[in-house]
C-alpha cells in the first residue's frame, strides 16, 4: 500500500480561511474597513455575516442600540442567517467572493500555504463523507469559473478523490496530488516519459519561463528538476543556456524530451531544438544540418516514425505561417516540403496528429481575428494535402486547444474563441472522421482554458488523459484527469477484418454526392479521397460481402437504439437546461432580494436618525413654546398693572379738583 503526501487543492474548510484571509479576516482590530475598501457596503455586510455563521454559529449576542447604525447593521445581517450550517455558510463566502473577484484565488495563492493530508493511493482508497443537515456525501471541490471576466461561478463541483478507486469514465477529475506544485502558466510543454509527465516552460503574467518540473503518475507528486547544462560536447549536442521560452512543443523521443522553437525574448534566426536527457538531467542543443525553418511559437510538431514534422505557427514578427517541414531524427536534416493540393491557411495554437503513420491531421488554429474549426489531411507518402468532409457533431471554431490520440481516437481538449474557452472534450475517430462529444465541463476550470497541456499515460491497465495548466482568465496550474471510455465499435471492427494494407479512409461515404456536387460547384480547396483498394483477393470479397451484409443489420440496429437515446438525451438536456435557468433566476432573484433588503435596512436607519433628530427638536419646540407663553403671561400682567396705575391716578386728580386740592390753594396764595 503506497502512502503519498497529497495536497487537497485547498478544498474546504482550507479553502474558506484562505478567502476571509484575502478579504481582511486575519486578526486584524479592524477587518470591517479592509473588507469595505475592496466591496461595496452591501457584499461587505453580507461576507462579514457569513464570516461570522462560518466561525461563530448563528448569532446570539443581544441586538445593540439603533443609534450604532454600522453594529445594529452587522448584528441584523447576522441575525438573519438564523441556523445556516457553517459547512453552507463558507461555500456562499467563498461563491460571493468569487463572483466579486474572480482573480482572487490566483492572487491569494501566493502566500496561502496550502493543506497537506495522507492519501492512501491505492485502488480501495476512500473519501471520507461530510454530513451537511443530515445528508452524507463525498466531499467536493469548487471550481472557479475564473475565465477572463466571468464573474464566472466556479460553482460546478468536481468530485476529488483517490484516483485508482475512481470508476467513472469520460469525465474530468481532479486527483489528490502532492508536492510543490508548479508555477501557474499556460502555452508550456507536456511529455510522458515512462509513467512522468514532465512539464517545461510556459508563460506566467508575460514572463516566459524556463523551470522543468515532473508529476511522477504513479504516486501524483511534484518535484522539481535542478537541470544542469550539457558538459560534453558531440557531433550532435552542445552545452545549452536555457531561454524562457513559450509556445514551444516538447516531444518525447527514445529517453530523452526535445524542446522545439518557441516564443523568447530574443529570439533566433532559425528554430533551436533542445535534448533533455532524462537519465542524466541534462541540457543540450541538438546540432542540426540543412536550412532550420524560422523561428516560431505556436506551432504544431508530431512524430511520424523517427522523423518530426513541423507545422505552421507564428514568427517573431507575428506573421502567420502555414510552412510544412521535417526533421529526420537519424541524420539530423532539415528538409521543406512543397506538399501539392491546397495547405491550411495560415494560423498558430492548432493541433495536429498522425494516423496510421502514414495521415497527418490539422484541426483548427486561429488567426489575429479568426479561429478555426477545419480539417485538413496530409498524407505524408503523397506528399498531398485533402480537406474531407466532418461527421457527428463538428466542434466549434478554437486556437490554444490541446490534443492527444489513443490508438485511432484523437481528443482534443480546451482552447477558446477569442470570447471564452471552450467546455466541450470532444473525440474523432481518424478512420471515420466522424466527431462526438467525451464530456462537457460547466463554469471556468482549467480544462476549458487555452493554453494548457494534454498527455495521455497508463494508470491500472487503462489509459488515462491528464491535462495540466491553460488561462482562462486567471492562469492555473492544477492537474485533471479523465478516463476515456471511447474504443473502437463498428469501424473497429470492420478495420480488425484482414484487409490488405493498401486500403486507406480519409472519408465517409456518407452523403458523398451531396458532398461532391457542393465542392464542385463551389469550387472549394481541397477534394475528396477516395477509398483505394491494393491487391483484394476476390475470394476474400465475398465472405466481406456477408460481414457487410451482418454489420450493415448491426449497423441499423445499433443506429435505432442511438436514435432513441439522442431524444432521451435531449430530453434530459432540455431538463437540465430548465433547471439550470430556474436556478439561475432564482440565485439571481436572491441576490436581488438580499441586495434591497440591505438597502431598505440602511435606508430605515438613517430615517431613525432623522426620527430621532426631529423628536429632540420637537421637544426644544415645546420647551420654547413654554418659555414663550410664560412671557405673554408676564407680559400681560405687567400691562394690566400698569393700565391700573393709570387709572388710578386718573381717578385721583378728577376728586381733588372737586374738593379742592393743597395745590390749588397754595397757587391761590
Amino acid at each position: 500500500m503506497a502512502m503519498a503526501r497529497a495536497s487537497s487543492g485547498l478544498q474546504y474548510p482550507e479553502r474558506f480561511y484562505a478567502a476571509a484571509t484575502y478579504v481582511g479576516f486575519d486578526g486584524s482590530t479592524s477587518p470591517t474597513k479592509a473588507i469595505t475598501s475592496k466591496f461595496p457596503k452591501s457584499t461587505a455586510l453580507l461576507l462579514y455575516s457569513l464570516y461570522q455563521q462560518a466561525t461563530t454559529g448563528p448569532c446570539n449576542i443581544p441586538e445593540p442600540s439603533t443609534w450604532k447604525i454600522v453594529e445594529h447593521s452587522k448584528w441584523a445581517s447576522w441575525s438573519q442567517l438564523r441556523k445556516m450550517s457553517s459547512t453552507e455558510a463558507m461555500r456562499l463566502f467563498v461563491k460571493i467572493l468569487e463572483e466579486e473577484d474572480p482573480g482572487w484565488y490566483s492572487r491569494a495563492s501566493n502566500f496561502v500555504v496550502e493543506p497537506v493530508i495522507d492519501v492512501q493511493m491505492n485502488h480501495n482508497s476512500k473519501v471520507e463523507p461530510v454530513v451537511e443537515n443530515g445528508n452524507s456525501y463525498p466531499e467536493t471541490k469548487t471550481i472557479s469559473s475564473e475565465n477572463g471576466n466571468q464573474v464566472g461561478t466556479q460553482d460546478k463541483d468536481v468530485v476529488v478523490e483517490g484516483f485508482g478507486s475512481v470508476g467513472v469514465y469520460d469525465q474530468w477529475i481532479a486527483p489528490p496530488i502532492s508536492g510543490q506544485r508548479p508555477k501557474a502558466r499556460y502555452e508550456h510543454g507536456a511529455a510522458v516519459v515512462q509513467d512522468k509527465m514532465y512539464i517545461y516552460g510556459g508563460n506566467h503574467n508575460g514572463r516566459y519561463l524556463n523551470d522543468l518540473h515532473v508529476l511522477d503518475l504513479k504516486s501524483w507528486s511534484w518535484s522539481k528538476i535542478e537541470a544542469n547544462a550539457g558538459t560534453e560536447t558531440t557531433d550532435a549536442l552542445s552545452p545549452v543556456t536555457l531561454t524562457p521560452c513559450a509556445g514551444h512543443s516538447l516531444i518525447p523521443w527514445e529517453n530523452k524530451l526535445l524542446s522545439i522553437a518557441g516564443h523568447t525574448k530574443d529570439p533566433s534566426e532559425s528554430i533551436q531544438v533542445k535534448v533533455f536527457e532524462v537519465p542524466t538531467a541534462t541540457w543540450s542543443t541538438l546540432k542540426t544540418y540543412g536550412k532550420a525553418p524560422v523561428s516560431r511559437g505556436g506551432q504544431s510538431v508530431t512524430l511520424v516514425g523517427t522523423s518530426l514534422v513541423i507545422f505552421g505557427g507564428q514568427d517573431a514578427n507575428r506573421t502567420l505561417l502555414n510552412d510544412l517541414h521535417i526533421l529526420d531524427l537519424e541524420t539530423m536534416t532539415w528538409d521543406e516540403i512543397d506538399a501539392v493540393g491546397v495547405p491550411p491557411s495560415p494560423r498558430s495554437d492548432h493541433a495536429a496528429a498522425v494516423h496510421a503513420e502514414r495521415y497527418l491531421l490539422i484541426f483548427g488554429g486561429g488567426s489575429h481575428a479568426t479561429c478555426y474549426n477545419d480539417l485538413h489531411v496530409l498524407d505524408l507518402q503523397a506528399m498531398e494535402w485533402s480537406r474531407p468532409t466532418q461527421l457527428g457533431e463538428i466542434p466549434t471554431p478554437r486556437a490554444g486547444h490541446a490534443g492527444v490520440t489513443v490508438e485511432e481516437n484523437w481528443f482534443i481538449v480546451g482552447g477558446g474563441d477569442n470570447k471564452s474557452g471552450v467546455s466541450e472534450t470532444v473525440v474523432l475517430n481518424m478512420s471515420t472522421l466522424a466527431w462526438s462529444v467525451v464530456t462537457s465541463v460547466q463554469g471556468r476550470v482549467p480544462v476549458a482554458s487555452e493554453g494548457l497541456s494534454v498527455a495521455v499515460s497508463s494508470y491500472n491497465g487503462e489509459d488515462v488523459l491528464v491535462s495540466f495548466g491553460g488561462y482562462n482568465g486567471r492562469y492555473n496550474n492544477e492537474v485533471y484527469v479523465l478516463k476515456p471510455s471511447h474504443k473502437s465499435t463498428l469501424q473497429s471492427k470492420i478495420i480488425e477484418t484482414p484487409v490488405p494494407d493498401g486500403v486507406s479512409a480519409v472519408h465517409n461515404a456518407t452523403n458523398a454526392t451531396r458532398d461532391v456536387e457542393s465542392e464542385f460547384e463551389t469550387g472549394h480547396e481541397g477534394k475528396i479521397r477516395e477509398i483505394v483498394m491494393d491487391n483484394v483477393d476476390p475470394e476474400s470479397i465475398k465472405s466481406k460481402g456477408d460481414l457487410v451484409s451482418t454489420l450493415k443489420a448491426e449497423k441499423e440496429e445499433l443506429e435505432s437504439s442511438l436514435g432513441k437515446e439522442k431524444i432521451q438525451n435531449l430530453q434530459l438536456k432540455q431538463e437540465l437546461a430548465d433547471a439550470e435557468a430556474r436556478s439561475s433566476d432564482l440565485y439571481k432573484e436572491l441576490q436581488s432580494v438580499r441586495g434591497q433588503l440591505a438597502a431598505e435596512q440602511s435606508r430605515c436607519f438613517k430615517l431613525e436618525v432623522k426620527v430621532a433628530e426631529l423628536g429632540q427638536k420637537l421637544q426644544a419646540i415645546g420647551t420654547l413654546q413654554k418659555e414663550l407663553e410664560l412671557l405673554q403671561r408676564q407680559k400681560a400682567a405687567s400691562e394690566q398693572a400698569a393700565l391700573n396705575a393709570k387709572q388710578r391716578q386718573s381717578s385721583g386728580g378728577v376728586w381733588g379738583w372737586l374738593a379742592g386740592s393743597p395745590s390749588d390753594q397754595n397757587d391761590d396764595a
